[in-house]
């Protein structure tokens, strides 16, 4: 079978460790509606949408109807709040930028991600490693987020690839489920769940340092 022959990184969980900063921002944002979200919320229902998904998941599990408008307010004072905050924290996990500089000199690499592109290009430039990537597909890119398998199935479009010859690496299982059900092969990383949570995926890694050429050589390149 064909050879893994690109790699599409997720972003937030596996890049960059940015889910505590979204998370307080949402935290802020919803707090002046008077709705509370814990961690525990977030990370079990919310963390896989983009903004926008996020705040209709959290409307509906409270059983309100925000209309479109409400929601778009609500992801622009987040993004605003998040911006602010952007250039406070320290944002990529410590063996990220290593793996980075390492893969990209055998793969082409890409990024599909439901954060904003400019917050993504943001920490790629700060950090130099936007370099090292052809492209974001980002929010907003296509018609549908994670879950959906729309953000991959671009991603294999920009690298002009088929699916089955792309890998992409998550932390989530809304994350690998659509890289899944796009056709790429998929690694999980535990920066954000446990293994048991991440068995959709092909194989599951404690850390950036783990993907290797040997890893990533012995998987096969066509779904399961």
């Amino acid at each position: 079978m064909s050879a893994v022959a690109a790699i599409v990184f997720d972003f937030d969980g596996v890049i960059a460790d940015s889910e505590p900063l979204h998370l307080r921002t949402y935290q802020d944002v919803l707090s002046s509606v008077g709705i509370t979200v814990d961690r525990d919320e977030y990370y079990e229902r919310y963390l896989g949408f983009d903004d926008a998904g996020a705040f209709r998941a959290i409307a509906a599990a409270r059983g309100l109807q925000w209309t479109e408008q409400e929601i778009a307010d609500l992801v622009a004072r987040k993004t605003a709040v998040f911006d602010a905050r952007l250039g406070t924290a320290a944002m990529l996990y410590p063996d990220a930028a290593g793996c980075v500089a390492r893969l990209a000199g055998r793969f082409p690499l890409g990024i599909a991600s439901g954060a904003l592109k400019h917050e993504i290009l943001a920490v790629l430039r700060s950090s130099g490693l936007e370099p090292h990537f052809r492209f974001v597909v980002a929010a907003g890119d296509t018609r549908r987020s994670k879950p959906a398998p729309d953000p991959y199935r671009r991603a294999a479009e920009l690298h002009g690839l088929p699916p089955g010859r792309c890998l992409a690496i998550e932390d989530s299982r809304w994350g690998i489920e659509s890289a899944r059900t796009a056709g790429l092969r998929c690694i999980g990383i535990t920066n954000t769940y446990p293994a048991h949570e991440l068995t959709m995926a092909d194989r599951v890694i404690g850390s950036l340092d783990e993907l290797t050429d040997d890893l990533i050589g012995g998987l096969e390149a066509q779904p399961k």
